[in-house]
């Protein structure tokens, strides 16, 4: 287990793959890096075994087996990029998926936010043409089509890609790598701004994803990436990010390094604050790139000084991930004993890394609630935690709600208030357990 090391640099090094156990088919597959094939890899912290996060359960599949796959977070000694192995295919994953993005409000504004500054920063006009890799249900590109330009959407999800069409916007159903980039250009021409939002993580290919990046966008071209900064996670403790569907964890240095694999340059760097702490990188081709901003090398600077340029940086996470599950489950236990109740809300993929690692089932929570109809009766995947309408929880009046999806901590605060009325409190578990009155 990794948290027998977590404070010894030295010793966190131990747990190193050789490059004999890459076979797809092993049940130990995969270790060598995907970026820079080092058979180094360095355990940072292990969660043990879960279902995907996704895969949700309808009722007649409770009674059927439910695989589970490791997930354990490790970093390169030659690239540091940190990853977990490839062992969920993303097209089982992704050909129909269970995440809407226009279900958030706070999400929805944040894309409208970002159209606006972009079209501004980069003079698009009604000649301009916008790509959008991993585009789900239009959320973003909606904002596009009002404004007249041209765009398309990249969308492996057969059910979301759906959706979007229906909202007026073209959609390609495809994965993205080096040939459907190359098909795109030649069909359509080539981008303008190409965006890739949330989705830098999701891809096991990071060569042939970046590779259909740099088909897709012109010679004079951006690229736009949004990407949760692996520095947030690891200070704030938000391991429950850590998912089968995120291969790896981007330093501003490690996106360069794979941008660099394809001819594209990081010109710019922005910190969010969205995902608990998110990096947006701008790029171009190397040819019209220029030298970095100085945003870039402030945000590099800060990452060099938090050791995670070095193996010192990740010692010490495993114990504070520890710290994390003992205190959410020190809570519920106790909750339990005073016999209050505690419900859940959201049903987001970070939900289920975080009540798989913890063990918590229905008997600590008895449900949870979403706003998206497609999870509503359902359960969690490997916790079997019921999904209902989020008017369930005004019925019960619950004394605690634990909100999973606590990177939309504003938003579902204000959601949530109305459980005052009755002496509700909210729980946040990370990044340490806060309960709080809404």
């Amino acid at each position: 287990m990794a948290g027998d090391s977590e404070e010894d640099p030295a010793r966190l090094s131990s747990d190193r793959w050789t490059s004999g156990q890459t076979t797809a088919g092993d049940s130990r597959a995969a270790l060598a890096c995907r970026l820079c094939g080092s058979a180094d890899l360095v355990s940072v912290v292990d969660l043990g075994a879960s279902p995907p996060c996704e895969s949700f359960l309808s009722e007649a599949e409770l009674d059927r087996p439910e695989p589970t796959y490791p997930l354990h977070l490790r970093v390169c000694a030659d690239c540091r990029l940190a990853q977990i192995p490839p062992l969920i295919d993303p097209v089982e994953t992704f050909t129909e998926y269970a995440y809407f993005s226009s279900f958030s409000r706070s999400w929805l504004a944040h894309a409208g936010k970002f159209a606006d500054e972009a079209v501004t920063r980069l003079g698009l006009d009604q000649g301009s043409f916008v790509v959008e890799v991993a585009s789900n249900d239009g959320y973003l590109l909606r904002d596009i089509v009002r404004r007249g330009l041209r765009c398309l959407g990249i969308e492996p999800s057969v059910n979301v890609g759906e959706a979007a069409r229906e909202a007026g916007v073209p959609t390609l159903t495809a994965f993205l790598d080096a040939a459907t980039g190359e098909a795109v250009r030649r069909d359509h021409g080539a981008a303008d701004l190409v965006v890739a939002n949330n989705v830098y993580a999701h891809i096991p290919d990071i060569l042939g994803f970046t590779a259909g990046l740099r088909a897709l966008v012109a010679d004079d071209g951006w690229v736009s990436i949004e990407v949760q900064h692996l520095l947030s996670l690891l200070e704030l403790n938000q391991y429950d990010t850590i998912y089968h569907e995120h291969f790896q964890y981007y330093t501003v240095a490690t996106a360069r390094r794979a941008l660099a694999t394809a001819g594209l340059s990081v010109v710019d760097v922005e910190r969010l604050e969205t995902h608990g702490g998110s990096i947006r990188l701008w790029a171009r081709p190397d040819a019209v790139a220029g030298p970095p901003s100085e945003r870039v090398h402030a945000v590099l600077t800060e990452e060099k000084a938090a050791g995670l340029h070095e193996l010192s940086g990740y010692a010490g996470f495993a114990r504070r991930v520890s710290d994390v599950r003992v205190d959410l489950l020190d809570f519920l236990v106790q909750a339990r004993r005073r016999g209050e109740r505690v419900v859940g809300y959201g049903a987001p993929g970070k939900g289920n890394t975080l009540l798989n690692h913890c063990g918590i089932r229905p008997d600590l929570l008895p449900y949870t609630v979403d706003r998206n109809p497609y999870k509503q009766g359902r359960y969690t995947p490997g916790t079997r935690v019921p999904i209902f309408d989020p008017a369930r929880i005004a019925e019960d009046r619950p004394d605690y709600v634990l909100v999973l999806p606590w990177n939309l901590r504003a938003e579902l605060t204000r959601q949530l208030a109305p459980i005052a009325e009755w002496g509700g409190r909210l729980v946040f578990p990370i990044p340490r357990l806060e309960v709080v009155s809404p």
